[in-house]
């Protein structure tokens, strides 16, 4: 799938279909050097550690630097791969800027290594909030705790920048019902949509708000909204609080029960726990056999609970609760197994985009 430059623009009949990666932008410093504005990062020489001019053209936009000879040798695009020995040497470099995959950078040790050195210094972009009001291309990212090194933890705490987005994009005159399967297909099956690079390995759903750089296809948008999404996206948070009350109430029979048979019940906390995990496994099925095993381990959990019943090892309390996961969880499995007979193919005007198209 070709990518756009970040210069070109995005033609307006562009509706996104799913968030298939972010780029982040790290602010380096020589060490123990902070920057701690723009303002200040302005006055300095800074190289830019990505992958085409572009980038550069892009970190000039952002800092509104005129695009002149001047605004060339302040901002250049540093050669691949060079040591921040180098390009912090005296007389080299005020600052680095590199843009890269989220899941590139996470995996790249040479963070790591450079960072048992001390050989740069991170830095928050504070304004990013501003950054990203003034221009919709940008994005709010967050650079979490130990990104780029776990040892030393490089950031020692989140960290605030901007980022880009990389979009599946279609065209607004695909059919709802085209963009709703396509979606389906991308959300249902993304763990195995991602490159070996990592790229794609954390695919989101398309922003919906209708004031999204790049609007979400309707068809998209009503399958991300409706009751279609995948079992976690709508029941995660209804099945853990059903999980807490199974314990609590769990815990008053088990002491009940211990008392009168000195024999601990099996808690029904543990039951419920067994079931979301069936639940998080769905998305991750992609055969027939795959889902048989996951029905049969959700009846077995049932037949255990009819068991305890009968022979008290399992109280009544709770199982109007227990009953409800174990049909979220059977009617997911249903929907998937419909999913699975009829996979989608996909249309031939759909695109990858950057979201910088007007750096």
């Amino acid at each position: 799938m070709p990518c756009c430059a970040p210069t070109q623009r995005l033609p307006p009949r562009a509706r996104a279909l799913a968030i298939l990666e972010h780029d982040v932008v790290l602010l380096l410093s020589p060490p123990n050097k902070k920057i701690k504005s723009l303002a200040e990062l302005k006055k300095k020489k800074i190289a830019v550690l990505a992958d085409g001019d572009h980038n550069a053209a892009f970190v000039r936009k952002m800092l509104e630097i005129s695009d002149n000879s001047d605004a060339a040798s302040a901002v250049q695009l540093a050669p691949p791969n060079s040591p921040f020995d180098k390009l912090f040497a005296p007389g080299g470099y005020g600052a680095a800027i590199a843009i890269a995959h989220a899941s590139t950078i996470v995996n790249n040790k040479s963070y790591e290594q450079y960072a048992k050195r001390g050989a740069f210094t991170l830095n928050a972009i504070d304004e990013a909030k501003a950054l990203a009001r003034r221009n919709p291309a940008i994005s709010e990212e967050t650079l979490a705790k130990g990104m780029l090194s776990s040892s030393p933890p490089i950031p020692d705490d989140d960290l605030d920048t901007i980022g880009l987005q990389w979009l599946l994009v279609a065209q607004s005159r695909m059919s709802s019902s085209t963009a709703g399967e396509l979606a389906r297909t991308i959300y249902e099956n993304k763990a195995e949509l991602a490159l070996p690079d990592g790229f794609a390995s954390r695919i989101e759903p398309a922003d919906t708000d209708k004031d999204a750089f790049v609007v979400a296809h309707q068809g998209a948008a009503e399958y991300i909204n409706d009751d279609t999404k995948s079992f976690m996206d709508r029941y995660s948070d209804l099945l853990y609080l059903a999980a807490a009350a199974l314990s609590i109430i769990g815990s008053i029979f088990a002491g009940l029960y211990a008392k009168v048979t000195r024999i601990a019940p099996e808690k029904a906390s543990e039951l419920a726990t067994a079931i979301l995990d069936i639940g998080e496994r769905i998305e991750h099925a992609t055969s027939m056999d795959a889902l048989d095993a996951l029905q049969e381990e959700l009846e077995q959990i049932l037949r255990s609970v009819v068991i305890g019943l009968r022979d008290g090892t399992v109280s009544s309390d709770g199982l109007e609760t227990f009953k409800l996961g174990y049909e979220f969880v059977r009617d997911e499995i249903a929907m998937r197994r419909d999913s699975l007979k009829r996979r989608a193919g996909h249309d031939d005007n759909v695109v990858v985009v950057k979201t910088a198209q007007s750096a």
